[in-house]
């Protein structure tokens, strides 16, 4: 279990050393310290906090305020955490996601939020009656009128709030997407996306239409080729299979034969010979091919797993090319 702590100020001329005195004092061995305002729930150094936390690891912070400025933005981050296996921890308040009391803590205050958004719900409904009554239209005037200034300020506004989110994720899916299209369908390239944990802005798992959405905000601004953008030819070559098992080398974490396999089948991805199984030997050749045409260093391979065929796997891409 690893304590990774998170300490915030909302200013340039505020410190975070107190805080980092607190952390360090209760043993957490990473800390990610920011200057942002705790209303922004867009901000990077929690953001990377909370993506550094694994299953058993906890995130500590001072004070609640510190991570949070409200009740429904701290139960959103907590359930993120209990989402990857992790815990909470505030120093400063009764709140631990680890012990019983913790919990307990939690509960209560998750009641408190849906409470008081019960009670919004019902002052804005009553408010929209009374103005309503009053003969007054609640809304933007100049939408409501359809001004065209006022569509188009809308339209701009909305444009630039996605093509920032785009932003935060290009370095996750670009390389995969250089790496596999057009010779591969969005809906498999958003396949290995998920494989390899990448989400999209909004947190949830990239869909094939999602995805070129994206790629072609990417490639409007200039920062990736058109080419990613051109359709999907409906028979691919050995070529695009070299290109394919090229990519999962560079991009899988462990990529034995074994693991290069089994992300191929997870792709839907069909052997040369057209079977949807595949084995070591055909991962061994598209490799060899891939070496030959300078996609891939000769360089050793990861251990290998347990063989799924008969016979050992090579250790080195020299052996997939007979080299002594």
């Amino acid at each position: 279990m690893a304590l990774i702590g998170y300490a915030r100020v909302s200013t340039d001329e505020q410190t975070t050393d107190p805080q980092l005195d607190a952390l360090k004092a209760a043993g957490c061995s990473t800390i990610h310290r920011e200057h942002g305002s705790g209303g922004d729930r867009s901000r990077p150094e929690l953001k990377r906090a909370i993506a550094r936390c694994r299953a058993g690891d906890v995130l500590v912070v001072v004070r609640i305020d510190r991570l949070a400025r409200s009740l429904a933005h701290l139960l959103e981050i907590i359930e993120a955490l209990d989402a990857q296996g992790a815990g909470f921890r505030s120093l400063g308040d009764p709140i631990d996601t680890t012990s019983p009391q913790g919990r307990f803590t939690l509960q209560i205050l998750g009641a408190v939020a849906e409470f008081e958004r019960a009670l919004i719900r019902e002052r804005t409904k009553a408010g929209l009656k009374a103005a309503r009554e009053r003969g007054r239209i609640g809304g933007n005037p100049g939408l409501r009128f359809r001004s065209a200034s006022a569509v188009r300020a809308v339209n701009d506004a909305r444009e630039a709030r996605r093509d920032a989110d785009v932003l935060r994720v290009a370095d996750d899916i670009l390389p995969h997407v250089r790496a596999m299209r057009p010779a591969y369908s969005w809906a498999t390239v958003a396949r290995s996306l998920a494989r390899n944990g990448s989400r999209r802005p909004d947190g949830g798992p990239w869909t094939g239409a999602a995805l070129a959405r994206a790629v072609r905000r990417l490639a409007r601004d200039g920062f990736v080729d058109d080419r990613v953008l051109e359709r999907t030819p409906r028979r691919r070559d050995s070529d695009d299979l070299v290109t394919l098992v090229a990519s999962a080398v560079r991009t899988l974490g462990n990529p034995t034969l074994t693991n290069i396999a089994r992300h191929l089948e997870e792709l839907r991805c069909r052997t040369p010979r057209g079977e949807t199984r595949w084995s070591v030997s055909s991962v061994q050749n598209l490799l060899a091919q891939a070496v030959a045409q300078g996609l891939l260093e000769d360089r050793p391979l990861p251990a290998p797993e347990a063989p799924r065929r008969r016979g050992r796997p090579p250790k080195s891409l020299k052996s997939l090319r007979g080299t002594p």
